[in-house]
């Protein structure tokens, strides 16, 4: 029962159901977090994992216009919206751009904001190496 409840509170936020998503501040890295970076286009996003999700760091990049799978998940430009609106994310040089650590439901939300679009973020994110979150959390 436990992994199926896992697996429920990774997919309702991607859906946008935001109701079941622990609320608190945002976790500072610790020494041994793993700092992992998502990338399209011309942008460029970093991040680590926290017991409730994903945080972006500040400064980090979003591609400025949305894709057309947006248009399929609105939850995805209702997120984006509410981030500009309370200007976390801020344009600058053709991008979004983080002015602050924000945290996410799931690696997959964070990746949908950064892709401005549907995204699975098991396959956005990546270690220094170039290795998959999935096959990171594999193991």
């Amino acid at each position: 029962m436990e992994v199926f409840l896992d697996k429920v509170h990774q997919i309702l936020p991607v859906l946008g159901i935001e109701s079941f998503v622990k609320t608190g501040g945002n976790e500072e890295p610790g020494v041994d977090t793993e700092i992992l970076t998502c990338s399209i286009k011309n942008v460029t996003a970093t991040g680590y994992l926290t017991p409730n999700g994903m945080v972006v760091v500040a400064g980090s990049e979003a591609v400025l216009k949305e894709r057309a799978s947006a248009n399929k998940w609105p939850a995805v430009l209702v997120q984006r919206n509410k981030l500009i609106d309370e200007g976390v994310l801020t344009e600058k040089d053709g991008k979004w751009v983080f002015a602050k650590d924000t945290e996410f439901s799931s690696p997959s939300a964070a990746a949908a904001v950064i892709h401005g679009g549907s995204a699975n973020g098991l396959t956005a994110w990546k270690d220094k190496k170039g290795k998959l979150l999935k096959e990171i959390e594999s193991h």
